[in-house]
């Protein structure tokens, strides 16, 4: 069956067995292997893509049912090249060790940033509940997301209580801030 998709901005056109998987079809006819395939049972989120700007498990839906969506992997999430605030984010918090989840984890949090630009902690975790990383245990994610949605906002993080954030500024570098109860300090 033919299928007519937008991948990364290019529109696409490809024939599919009907019961193949959209991370089949990206990752075989598209060579779009950040698109991993961790469990096959929708449990781990590696294989999380934008549809029409909505995150998605590419590993549950059919390449028949994304006929005539447009379809972002982390190839194609920025368009000019450089990396986007959620991408350095992820690196400057160190919210990556092995790297298999991290494609996954960058385009939910990308699609949560898009629907909730300042999102509390608890709409963090609510907003990668389905994306599993078994290397960072989640501090760093969480730490990365604040940090993605203060670049995108232009406001500063809010610092957890005993939680020292690095945020970059404009014209000094990097300062510290520092949480110590309900008091802030700038270190």
């Amino acid at each position: 069956m033919k299928i007519r998709i937008t991948i990364n901005g290019a529109a696409r056109s490809v024939d599919v067995d009907p019961p193949a998987l959209l991370s089949d079809v990206l990752r075989t006819e598209y060579a779009l292997t950040s698109v991993h395939v961790g469990c096959d049972t929708s449990s781990c989120g590696a294989c999380t893509v934008l549809v029409d700007g909505a995150a998605v498990k590419a590993c549950t839906i059919l390449a028949v049912q994304a006929d005539g969506s447009s379809i972002t992997t982390i190839e194609g999430l920025s368009g000019n090249g450089s990396p986007t605030a959620v991408q350095e984010a992820f690196g400057a918090e160190h919210a990556l060790q092995c790297g298999f989840c991290t494609a996954g984890m960058v385009m939910a949090v990308t699609a949560l940033l898009d629907a909730i630009p300042a999102p509390s902690d608890d709409e963090i975790r609510h907003g990668l509940e389905g994306n599993l990383c078994r290397c960072t245990g989640y501090v760093n994610i969480l730490r990365a997301v604040r940090r993605a949605a203060a670049a995108r906002t232009g406001t500063v993080p809010a610092p957890v209580a005993g939680e020292s954030l690095r945020i970059p500024l404009a014209r000094s570098g990097e300062t510290t801030i520092a949480a110590h109860g309900d008091d802030v300090e700038v270190v």
